[in-house]
């Protein structure tokens, strides 16, 4: 691979640098390796689980305790793990269904979520109603209403904003929604302690104005496993603090290790995973079928994995912000903040830079390095996109990708990275490209 010395040498200099917030790195994985290996012992997994079931999967017992260690891992009550969620958006829109009815409001408190959560919603990305939907949440009667986050990452939630749009929508108020990563926007990713204050305030927020609490969910794709402790777990020494009510994310992001072919999690209160699982199949069915499909190995296996690949996935995020930065680029976060998603930011400037620092991770890596990536027009989003994923699995972004909506200021989204050798590389290749644009 044809690296210059000038980027190899800037490299070797960025990890003598890095070398303590590595090995904090390295501590978070241990104590989630060891809590992760904890649920396994306590939920006696072994290889009977792996069975494969078809048609209906009834008494699929390794898929039943894949769903008992989903709730487990996050500290939840209860929840599910299944293959037949099929993406990150397909999972939110199952947990979105599966609690809101007709004539409800649902609140964002982190802004406008994500481009591909807008068609779920019903509105476009200034927030404003769509004009046309395809079973939205609008087209069935639930009203959407935002607050955007603060400009101070210290204290993002403007809760005065907050309690008022609660006041405003009153007994309707159904789901307060927190989006945990920043997407597409140029935002702080929120943490996990911010973001049970939140839910803290929230249900205080609701017993003085005298209306019900709402059921208070968050959007987890990236987080999970990049700190000790996850949204649906209330610190007991923090009073401060509320447990979320509902979780959810998806399996070719952090939880599934890069061993998950397909597939997503909702953990939360048993009463909202119940509404759920009734939305993923069908009422009076609910969590009792589902054939595994001879994924049960891979999500169990995944499981046990994603404390340690998402540790290699943080080191290649604040080494790729420590060379951009270097290279003149504004990152986000910056090399050596403390950081809550695996998600880098780099501003490329130009369509020409965003395309070169994509051509340099997608030539670096294991699938389809002779690939150029073009912008297209990917469903779900509002500009062209243009992104570099040369995974095993298709779309997983914990295996390194990179990708940017082709509008200023041009910015990279990198996540990921199945082994930091390999990461660096790409790392290394993107910076290499990004000087020759």
């Amino acid at each position: 691979m044809h690296i210059s010395s000038s980027i190899r040498e800037k490299t070797a200099r960025a990890e003598e640098i890095l070398a303590p917030i590595f090995s904090d790195i390295d501590r978070i994985a241990r104590e989630n390796t060891e809590h992760v290996l904890d649920c396994f012992r306590e939920a006696q997994v072994s290889e009977a689980l792996f069975a494969p079931s078809t048609g209906y999967g009834y008494g699929d017992v390794g898929r039943d305790r894949i769903d008992a260690l989903a709730a487990a891992v996050f500290r939840a009550p209860a929840g599910f793990m299944r293959p037949s969620l099929l993406s990150g958006t397909h999972t939110l829109t199952v947990a979105l269904f599966g609690i809101l009815r007709p004539g409800d409001v649902m609140l964002s408190i982190s802004g406008v979520p994500y481009d591909t959560i807008l068609p779920v919603i019903g509105i476009d990305a200034d927030g404003s109603p769509a004009p046309d939907g395809e079973g939205s949440l609008a087209d069935w009667g639930v009203a959407f209403r935002s607050v955007p986050l603060t400009p101070d990452p210290a204290d993002p939630f403007d809760f005065p904003s907050i309690r008022e749009a609660m006041r405003t929508a009153g007994e309707r108020l159904k789901m307060v929604y927190v989006q945990r990563s920043k997407g597409y926007a140029d935002r702080p990713t929120l943490t996990a302690r911010q973001i049970r204050h939140a839910a803290y305030c929230v249900k205080q927020f609701a017993a003085e104005l005298g209306i019900r609490p709402p059921v208070f969910m968050v959007d987890n794709c990236y987080g999970e496993f990049t700190e000790t402790a996850e949204p649906t777990f209330a610190d007991p020494n923090r009073p401060d603090e509320c447990a979320a009510d509902l979780i959810a994310g998806s399996l070719i992001k952090n939880p599934g290790g890069g061993m998950a072919d397909v597939g997503g999690y909702i953990v939360g209160h048993a009463d909202c995973v119940r509404l759920c699982g009734s939305r993923l199949t069908s009422p009076g069915v609910g969590l009792d079928v589902g054939a595994s499909l001879g994924q049960n190995r891979n999500l169990i296996k995944g499981l046990f994995y994603a404390p340690h690949t998402v540790a290699q996935a943080m080191k290649t995020a604040h080494l790729a912000a420590y060379l951009f930065a270097d290279l003149g680029c504004r990152v986000t976060p910056a090399w050596d903040e403390r950081r809550s998603d695996i998600v880098q930011c780099v501003e490329c400037g130009s369509p020409a830079g965003l395309a070169a620092f994509c051509r340099g991770i997608q030539s670096a890596s294991p699938i389809d390095a002779h690939v150029t990536p073009e912008a297209w027009d990917m469903p779900g989003y509002a500009d062209p996109v243009i992104m570099a994923a040369g995974a095993f699995t298709g779309g997983a972004s914990i295996e390194l990708s990179a990708d940017g909506p082709m509008r200023a200021p041009y910015t990279a989204f990198m996540q990921g990275g199945l082994t930091y050798e390999s990461a660096r590389l790409a790392v290394m290749s993107a910076a290499e490209q990004f000087t020759k644009k």
